[in-house]
C-alpha cells in the first residue's frame, strides 16, 4: 500500500501525496476555485484533476522533477531553465483570465502592506532597521504601471516540473490570475540569481532588471513574518533572509 506523504500542511491548507494522486485540502472554497479555472484556462501543461469533493482537490502527479527549492541546490541544464522561462513567456501572452491574482494587487494596495509590514519587522525585532529600510527602498522599482497578463501568482521553481529539457507541467494555481509579469519571473528566480539570464533567453524580450530585484526583495519583505508565523525558516541558509541581504 502507498504511503501517505505530507508535503505541505499549515493552517490555511495542506496538500498530501498518495502514490500518483495529489491531495489538495483547502478550507477556502474560492481558492480551490480559482486554481480549478485557471488550470482549464492556461495554455501550458497543468495537472490532470482526477476528482474534486469539496474541501479536497485530487491531482495526478506530474512527470519528471522540479528544478528545485528555495534555500536548496537546482537541477536542469541552461537549456531546461529556458524552457521554463518559455513556457512562463507563453502564459503571460495568453488572453487574461477573468479576476485579479496575487500579482494583480493594486500599487496603493501593495505600498500599504509594504510600509507596515515594514515597519513590523523591525518594531518586533524580527529583522535589522537598516537591512528592511535599503530593501524597502529596493522595492520601491515593483510599484510602478505595468500592463497585465496571465500570472500564476505563486511560481515557485518547486512548481513547475521538467523532464529532461522540457516543461511537463505547473502546479499550484490557486493564486493565478490577472498581473504584473515581471513577479511571476521574480518569484521564479527568488535565491537563484545564477539562473536569470537563462530563464530570460527563454522568455525572449527585454526584462527591466531593476523591477525584477525589487520584487525579490519586495516579496521576501513581506513572506518572512508569515513564514515564522506558519512553522516556515525564512532565516534557512538561501532563503528570504539570504535574499534581502544580498541587495545590501
Amino acid at each position: 500500500m502507498d504511503e501517505v506523504k505530507v508535503v505541505v500542511a499549515h493552517s490555511e491548507r495542506a496538500t498530501l501525496r498518495v502514490g500518483d494522486v495529489f491531495l489538495k485540502v483547502d478550507a477556502d472554497q474560492a481558492r480551490i476555485d480559482a486554481e480549478v479555472e485557471a488550470m482549464s484556462l492556461a495554455p501550458v501543461p497543468t495537472p490532470e484533476i482526477l476528482w474534486r469533493r469539496p474541501p479536497v482537490l485530487a491531482i495526478a502527479a506530474l512527470p519528471g522533477n522540479t528544478l528545485g527549492r528555495l534555500g536548496g541546490p537546482t537541477t536542469g541544464s541552461p537549456a531546461a531553465w529556458a524552457a521554463a522561462g518559455a513556457t512562463i513567456r507563453k502564459l503571460h501572452d495568453a488572453p487574461l483570465p477573468p479576476r485579479p491574482g496575487r500579482a494583480g494587487r493594486s500599487i496603493d494596495a501593495l505600498a500599504a502592506e509594504l510600509d507596515a509590514e515594514c515597519e513590523s519587522l523591525v518594531t518586533n525585532g524580527l529583522l535589522p532597521a537598516d537591512l528592511v529600510t535599503r530593501n524597502r527602498q529596493v522595492a520601491q522599482a515593483a510599484l510602478r504601471p505595468w500592463t497585465p497578463s496571465f500570472t500564476h501568482g505563486d511560481l515557485q521553481i518547486a512548481h513547475v516540473f521538467i523532464h529532461g529539457d522540457e516543461v511537463t507541467g505547473i502546479i499550484d494555481w490557486s493564486e493565478a490570475g490577472q498581473g504584473d509579469a515581471l513577479y511571476d519571473l521574480a518569484t521564479f528566480t527568488l535565491g537563484h540569481e545564477d539562473h536569470l539570464e537563462d530563464v530570460l533567453t527563454g522568455y525572449g524580450t527585454d526584462i527591466d532588471l531593476d523591477v525584477i530585484h525589487a520584487w525579490w526583495s519586495l516579496r521576501s519583505l513581506l513572506a518572512v513574518r508569515w513564514l515564522i508565523d506558519h512553522g516556515f525558516d525564512p532565516f534557512a541558509p538561501g532563503c528570504e533572509v539570504d535574499v534581502l541581504r544580498s541587495r545590501m
